[in-house]
């Protein structure tokens, strides 16, 4: 882990204190996972990649698809 400092607003660290002590929970246990909860909202979400997936056997599918299509 890496340490590191945050700075809060009173009113923001009494508001976590009694938060993590409700929860049996030290403050920083509570800031790691709300860090946690907010980076993996916040992450641009990996696509997943479909090219490849089939094999038609063509080689001209990308430049003939409208086509193809409508042969269908």
């Amino acid at each position: 882990m890496k340490r590191t400092t945050v700075m809060l607003p009173e009113s923001a660290w009494l508001a976590l204190k009694e938060v993590a002590e409700r929860q049996g929970r030290s403050p920083s246990e509570v800031i790691r996972e709300a860090v946690a909860t907010y980076v993996a909202e916040k992450r641009p979400q990996e696509r997943p990649s479909f090219v490849g997936i089939g094999a038609s056997g063509r080689a001209d599918v990308s430049c003939r698809a409208d086509e193809l299509l409508r042969e269908g």
